[in-house]
């Protein structure tokens, strides 16, 4: 009889792993359980060593239920087109036998539906509201789901990323650059478009960047696209994000935030990253990612009750 027709005792313990890029300072664990299967979730973070991270997965797999990949992409979106990353891609073909993730595919789902619960359950209203979206390349189902609640979105892909102070205004736009710049950008290492290692434990704000933070009433996209530039004050601002830890739960309360959103659930004070919860997700939905649909992701998030986590300060 194959193990595929066994149903597993619910004792036996699933193992996600998160292999990050990141730093290890932000390196978390936790046991949980969804709909009565036990998980173990953790985290493991490199410090911007790739080829730690290589070594990390070729030793993982075949060892684990399922794999995230952290501190970078394998696949960004513009409107009408996927591109890989290479740096991405590369340590996605290192891993033969267990099914690894990016959280690309939750992105688009996840963070949509956390949107439209924000907006039509009055929690948050978007119309009319300034909102930051630090890098919407990488998340392009939020920008999109921003627009369509009417939000007033700039979009800070240029500013943040490659540090050239041209702001975009519009999902047209925003898809036109990404047509023409994605190609390049992807060839690119990873470092050199997103903070990697010990460039997410620095913060270092510049006068390019806070009157954007000013002039905004929400701020939202990646954590660490928004800590790194982040200015001394965010009086009365709501961010939403994906990943935070309990100190920087605490860090954006000392700075005034008036609210935080995670589109994550929390396990034990954390909010891990979408990597994590895809690879979570896989592991149960049993089918390869290339297979997965995102009507798939939908069904079982509400299935899970995944809702985004709200903090108010």
């Amino acid at each position: 009889m194959s193990t595929e027709s066994i149903n597993l005792p619910q004792e036996n313990i699933k193992h996600i792993v998160s292999v990050s890029i990141g730093s290890a300072s932000r390196d978390h664990k936790v046991t949980a359980e969804l709909l009565g299967q036990k998980f173990e979730i953790s985290r493991r973070g490199t410090d911007g060593d790739i080829r730690r991270a290589k070594a990390m997965l070729q030793e993982l797999d075949g060892k684990v239920d399922a794999i995230g990949l952290g501190g970078l992409d394998v696949y960004i979106y513009s409107k009408n087109k996927r591109y890989a990353l290479r740096d991405g891609l590369r340590l996605l073909q290192l891993v033969k036998k267990t099914p690894v993730v990016d959280g690309s595919g939750l992105k688009n789902t996840l963070e949509r539906e956390t949107i439209r619960i924000l907006a039509e359950e009055n929690i948050i209203n978007f119309k009319d509201r300034k909102v930051l979206m630090v890098c919407a390349m990488d998340r392009f189902g939020m920008a999109e789901s921003l627009d369509k609640f009417g939000a007033k979105v700039t979009y800070g892909d240029m500013i943040f990323t490659l540090d050239i102070d041209q702001p975009v205004t519009n999902l047209d736009e925003l898809a036109e650059r990404a047509d023409k710049l994605l190609p390049d950008i992807c060839k690119m290492p990873i470092s050199m478009v997103y903070p990697t290692g010990s460039k997410q434990n620095s913060i270092e704000p510049t006068p390019m960047t806070d009157k954007y933070y000013r002039d905004a009433e929400i701020i939202a996209g990646d954590f660490l696209f928004i800590r790194r530039r982040m200015p001394e004050r965010l009086d009365g601002k709501i961010i939403i994000t994906n990943t935070v830890t309990s100190a920087n739960v605490e860090e954006l309360k000392e700075r005034g935030v008036s609210c935080l959103v995670t589109t994550t659930p929390e396990f034990s004070g954390r909010s891990f990253g979408t990597n994590v919860m895809e690879a979570v997700m896989i592991s149960m939905l049993g089918k390869k990612w290339d297979d997965v649909t995102p009507q798939d992701y939908l069904d079982l998030i509400k299935r899970l009750n995944f809702r985004p986590r709200i903090v108010k300060f």
